[in-house]
């Protein structure tokens, strides 16, 4: 059942490079959650979405066609389009995560070792280590101060901006670094980030022993209003530096930093955004913390998100745990997450019946987790054939795979969370090249079936 290559179809192929081009901007200047959590607050503000949490001090009751939204902790969103039907007869929710694997600063990163400051960081996410020295890399995040002022930072990343990094051993002392398992090349413990060479002035030699961390110190105290201590209370990510590039002699493709899961977490919102008028209530829900486990208050596991049901619940005037409950069995997921791309360079962990292709548009998993399907969320048929029903009749190309071969490893999403709420969920997403590494590629025609494939779902019977 090969599936055709959906750049086939388009004899005009701008619509698809217009939407890719919209989305190379926003990953190229959004690469931490916090960043994406602002870019889409100020997309709904723009698109005449409330919030939800002044609707609830108002107390003014739901009507179908409100648009509304909510931010958790500055990292998570969700967004409302009300449906015509009671919120009892289901949802339909696009669920995508807007964290990605990098390097974060420890809360005591910053000292100097022969005449250089560097920062420790602490590895966030499944990241190959080596993968992540000898790059440019960004500083993004923010500052929190006691006195409650928060600090923004981006370093990096803009026009004449310094760039920071990880070394890597030279290749004429490396024999032995050689003879390592991969996993063991580069430890975690030997991922810090040089910032720094040249000592304090004469001035303050007497008063600092690291005189080259002491200018750092006076640098950081200058220019951001950052004392040493701050770092404490702060949340910086080191990300690799650089916008997203076209990829490819015929441009068809995206080399950029945080495709997963930016690249469903994208689409995803344009979908919701071009509702108006829906049967169902539309859910986009954009979570942190899928790179780790969907743990704590910004996370999929997190109760942030039945608590803003069940709100709507109470807006549209039933308030009960019951209501709550059949609103939620009701409902239909598509868990919009990134798949395996298949690689002729490493076909050995691939099974190329059941796996994913550059071109043929969004990719549907029935389940993923590892081995015997562990950890995974495993979509019934009946949900799988309403699902082939309605990309087929919206003209969507879809293609179907697993996460590489049975024994060969594997991977979950925040299916199984919702699917623990007695919702229809399936994992559906983009493919993916180089998953997880400072620099990942997608397919443009894929990112654009992806957008049709989660408006048709918004929209189905």
């Amino acid at each position: 059942m090969e599936r055709e290559n959906a750049w086939k179809k388009y004899d005009d192929t701008a619509e698809v490079y217009d939407f890719a081009e919209g989305y190379r901007q926003f990953i190229s200047q959004n690469k931490t959650e916090r960043e994406c959590a602002a870019y889409f607050e100020g997309k709904a503000k723009a698109a005449g979405f409330k919030d939800l949490k002044e609707v609830i001090k108002a107390a003014v009751p739901i009507r179908p066609g409100d648009k509304l939204y909510a931010v958790n902790k500055a990292k998570e969103v969700a967004l409302f389009v009300i449906g015509k039907k009671p919120l009892c007869e289901g949802m339909r929710i696009l669920g995508a995560h807007i964290d990605s694997p990098r390097l974060d600063l420890k809360q005591n990163p910053l000292y100097e070792d022969t005449d250089m400051a560097l920062l420790d960081t602490h590895y966030y996410g499944g990241v190959k280590k080596y993968q992540w020295v000898t790059l440019p890399l960004a500083l993004h995040g923010v500052v929190a101060k006691k006195d409650g002022e928060v600090i923004k930072v981006s370093v990096g990343d803009e026009p004449g901006d310094p760039v920071f990094g990880v070394s890597d051993l030279l290749i004429h002392l490396s024999q032995e670094q050689l003879e390592k398992k991969g996993a063991k090349v580069v430890e975690g413990e030997d991922l810090n980030v040089l910032v720094g060479s040249i000592p304090a002035s004469k001035k303050e030699k007497e008063e600092a022993k690291e005189l080259v961390k002491a200018n750092i110190v006076n640098i950081l105290q200058e220019k951001y209003n950052i004392e040493e201590e701050d770092f404490l209370s702060a949340e910086i990510e080191v990300v690799p530096a650089g916008e997203a590039r076209d990829y490819g002699f015929d441009r068809s493709m995206i080399m950029g930093y945080g495709h997963d899961d930016r690249v469903c977490a994208y689409p995803s919102y344009e979908a919701i955004a071009a509702m108006s008028k829906v049967d169902y209530t539309s859910v986009c829900l954009l979570v942190d913390k899928e790179e780790i486990g969907s743990v704590g208050a910004t996370g999929m596991h997190s109760s942030f998100f039945t608590d803003m049901v069940a709100e709507l619940c109470a807006l549209e005037g039933n308030d009960s745990a019951v209501y709550l409950r059949r609103v939620l069995s009701n409902s239909k997921v598509l868990s919009s997450d990134v798949s395996a791309a298949y690689d002729p360079n490493y076909p050995s962990v691939m099974e190329k019946k059941n796996s994913a292709y550059f071109g043929r548009g969004v990719v549907y998993n029935k389940y993923t987790g590892s081995r015997g399907k562990s950890g995974s969320n495993d979509a019934n048929a009946e949900y799988v054939a309403w699902i082939r029903k309605v990309m087929d009749d919206s003209d969507v190309s879809f293609q179907t795979a697993e996460l590489g071969k049975v024994d060969a490893g594997g991977g979950g999403t925040i299916a199984y969370i919702l699917g623990n709420l007695n919702m229809q969920v399936i994992d559906s997403g983009v493919a993916v090249l180089n998953m997880h590494a400072p620099w990942e590629i997608i397919s443009k025609v894929d990112l654009y079936e992806a957008f049709k494939a989660y408006k048709a779902f918004l929209i189905a019977e």
